[in-house]
């Protein structure tokens, strides 16, 4: 069975920084590209990242020179570093294959002072 787990989130002030973890397990971690949306209280989904199986990443331009994806093939686990956060990056984050729903819990973010 494939499960995504996140963890990470958290309350922090702007400007602060939080780093995200996806868990994955029930699939060869190393064989996927792996995607970070989000979605924020009353909106739709949001692509931030994407990190293909040769560490090749891409941004969204809301996110673009703050957040850094990254992943361990090791340990089977996905990460978002998130520096400089704003109010606006507040949402419940996911982890996914590219094009495929979350099914996820997510893990909450709160940017807030």
């Amino acid at each position: 069975e494939v499960q995504l787990v996140e963890s990470g989130g958290g309350l922090v002030q702007p400007g602060g920084s939080l780093r995200l973890s996806c868990a994955a397990s029930g699939f060869t971690f190393s064989k996927y590209s792996m995607t970070w949306v989000r979605q924020a209280p009353g909106k739709g989904l949001e692509w931030v990242s994407d990190i293909n199986t040769s560490n090749r990443t891409s941004y969204a331009d809301s996110v673009k020179g703050r957040f850094t994806i990254s992943r361990d093939n090791a340990k089977n686990t996905l990460y978002l570093q998130m520096n400089s956060l704003k109010p606006e990056d507040t949402a419940v984050y996911y982890c996914t294959t590219p094009g495929k729903r979350p099914e996820g819990q997510g893990t909450q973010v709160t940017v807030s002072s």
